[in-house]
């Protein structure tokens, strides 16, 4: 008997050694994960040009962020820096090129959440801040609440210094074209609102892990193209589109954002890892590939924990996407590789 306890605490030992060993292997990791949406984004829709257009752009992005964090910049530092180059670029749903709605109009949302305290900040049918992210980031640091929209979301932000810019300047030929030609749709069927398949999903996010252990997440789009009545996706609602949390993940999603919130995603993710002990590839695996697939859900998500693991699971036919940690490891696709 005496034998046997001994051989259990010796076990023990080696587990708690085995753990030990881990944490310290994993304590100086850190790194970033982004998307720039998921959906119809498949090999033979865009060209060759194309193709190295959107993966340059997703590499000027995670390099941005990357840069923070390796000189020891905070993970909101990252997050927010990398979004902005996305928000600014006419190729993703965020930004100067964001799709328009049924108004021809361009309509934001945005989300951002420290994981290091829970704080969090997020803004929704913004027309005239030219960065929503920041936007949303200065609802966090600098008022008492989480979530403002529309005109009163736009003068907290220009009270507190924001770029103000017309609605005109997140207008692309390619979004006008595209939205004129649905338009034209619905008069020859008769129906007041269609949505195409291929123009469903869209959003930019990023993940990111700082040299302190800290996670954050954010998340900005344009929402779903020919949106009426003041339609709201997941991106800025806290744990449907966007969530951090240390002691879990960082995350942020992507796709149709009504299966998104009914489901709270990025909270559920977060949930199995913290009660269920889960891992996070596997955590999102469960929620993308069987929980929202039954509900025909489409999207995807990225995320990122406190030991640099990351995942990112859609369940589309591709998302735009990439990583980069400081154990030298990177990719950036677009497909089902």
């Amino acid at each position: 008997m005496k034998n046997k306890l001994i051989m259990v605490l010796l076990f023990a030992l080696a587990d708690i050694l085995a753990a030990q060993t881990k944490i310290t292997e994993n304590k100086d990791a850190f790194g970033l994960v982004v998307h720039g949406g998921a959906g119809y984004i498949y090999k033979g829709r865009y060209t060759n040009e194309e193709e190295s257009a959107y993966k340059n752009k997703l590499q000027e992005a995670i390099d941005t962020g990357y840069a923070v964090l390796s000189r020891n910049g905070s993970a909101l530092n990252a997050v927010e820096k990398t979004i902005h180059i996305l928000e600014d670029s006419p190729l993703f749903n965020a930004g100067k090129g964001a799709v328009m709605t049924s108004e021809e109009t361009v309509e934001l949302d945005a989300a951002i959440m420290d994981g290091s305290n829970l704080k969090a900040g997020a803004v929704a049918g913004i027309k005239h801040i030219k960065s929503p992210i920041s936007l949303a980031r200065t609802v966090m640091e600098k008022s008492p609440h989480v979530f403002m929209i529309g005109e009163g979301a736009e003068k907290f932000g220009l009270d507190n210094g924001m770029e103000k810019v017309e609605n005109s300047y997140f207008y692309t030929e390619k979004t006008l074209e595209e939205i004129r030609k649905i338009k034209e749709e619905e008069k020859k069927r008769d129906q007041s609102y269609i949505y195409k398949d291929e123009n469903k999903y869209g959003t930019v996010g990023c993940a990111a892990l700082d040299k302190h252990g800290n996670l954050a997440a954010g998340t900005s789009t344009g929402g779903m193209v020919n949106k009426k009545f003041g339609r709201v996706g997941d991106v800025p609602v806290i744990g449907a589109g966007t969530y951090a949390n240390n002691f879990t993940a960082a995350m942020s999603c992507t796709g149709h954002g009504e299966f998104f919130i009914r489901n709270v995603v990025a909270h559920d993710i977060s949930s199995l890892i913290q009660y269920k002990g889960m891992k996070l590839n596997d955590a999102a695996k469960e929620v993308i590939m069987e929980k929202l697939l039954k509900q025909n859900g489409r999207g995807g998500v990225i995320g990122i924990d406190a030991q640099g693991n990351i995942t990112m699971v859609f369940n589309t036919d591709g998302m735009f996407r990439g990583y980069k940690l400081n154990n030298g490891k990177s990719f950036v696709g677009m497909y089902k590789e």
